[in-house]
């Protein structure tokens, strides 16, 4: 069973429009209403594939009951930690051409009480879990070092942890050497204060990020791949993608894959790729289920072309911490 934590969680509208005209009244070709959040997907992306997953996550208002619905027709189990604030709503508009734009609401603001609530019923139910999949954005109301404790916490009960956030939140808790951490490129570039133009300084930057004390680093390249930085040295894993229509949760859908095969090695790596690539070719956040991975072509290799350019160059990563 792999647990996910999902701080901020939400209601993912998406539309697909023929194109965006600012200003104008669009109509929608389709639209889909999923449950949102990095946690929530990795959940959904397991439960997709037929593995038991239980979706820590705070709950409020109406918002929050729909979304707690959502799961459960899933197939999710939930554990709802109830929170005065409205569980935010998200708008997502994909264009054909694969564009998307994204309209994510704040969230609500957790006090002391409703933070310590969400980290004690991540103990009551990690017991048994293979995995604790912390992931996203941290709500108003939780200070940056709130995954650190998470993950000491999680360790202490001899869990592992695999991590997906970003900015001071993954830089404080790599202090409690989390067993993975999956940062996008921008990610990884924010996360070491450099820019990112090949795979090479991709792979030193996961290299940092271990040194720091991150056990593994799976960083998601987009459409150049993933790579998979830890104690046995770098590995890169690429698959082709005949269209893309919605990135949304494509990050999460690969975690879920990676774990789900265990965590660790080559063939966790591949099974990354192939759920990343699946998942960019659904609608919304659809995640892929065993016959959408089927048709895909993943090459995992350990020699990894260092000097090969990003598609998609991190120039001007954001100040860090």
């Amino acid at each position: 069973m792999i647990l996910t934590v999902t701080p901020n969680p939400s209601l993912d509208r998406t539309y697909e429009i023929p194109a965006l005209d600012r200003g104008a009244v669009l109509r929608a070709t389709a639209d889909r209403i999923d449950p949102g959040g990095k946690g929530v997907n990795v959940s959904r992306a397991l439960a997709a594939a037929g593995h038991r997953t239980l979706a820590v996550l705070p709950l409020g208002g109406p918002a929050g009951a729909a979304l707690a619905g959502l799961l459960a027709a899933e197939g999710i189990e939930v554990a709802g930690v109830p929170v005065a604030g409205q569980t935010r709503s998200n708008i997502a508009v994909a264009e054909p051409d694969g564009t998307l734009t994204k309209i994510n609401a704040t969230g609500p603001e957790l006090t002391a009480d409703e933070s310590e609530a969400l980290l004690a019923t991540v103990g009551e139910c990690s017991a048994g879990a293979d995995w604790i999949a912390c992931c996203g954005s941290l709500p108003r109301g939780l200070e940056p070092e709130w995954y650190a404790a998470l993950v000491a916490r999680a360790h202490r009960a001899g869990a592992r942890i695999a991590l997906d956030t970003s900015g001071p939140s993954l830089t404080s808790a790599l202090r409690e050497f989390p067993d993975v951490v999956k940062p996008n490129a921008g990610e990884l570039a924010q996360a070491v204060g450099r820019p990112l133009a090949t795979l090479g300084d991709a792979v030193k930057a996961a290299e940092e990020l271990r040194a720091r004390g991150a056990r593994a680093v799976l960083a998601s390249l987009g459409a150049d791949g993933q790579l998979l930085v830890d104690a046995s040295g770098a590995h890169f894993g690429s698959a082709p993608v005949a269209a893309v229509r919605s990135n949304v949760g494509a990050g999460d859908a690969s975690l879920a894959g990676f774990l789900a095969a265990g965590g660790s090695g080559r063939a966790a790596l591949a099974a990354a790729v192939a759920h990343g690539a699946a998942a960019v070719q659904l609608p919304g956040s659809l995640m892929p289920t065993p016959a959408d991975l089927a048709p895909a072509r993943v090459t995992v290799t350990g020699e990894v072309p260092l000097d090969r350019e990003l598609t998609e160059p991190v120039e001007r990563p954001e100040p860090g911490p």
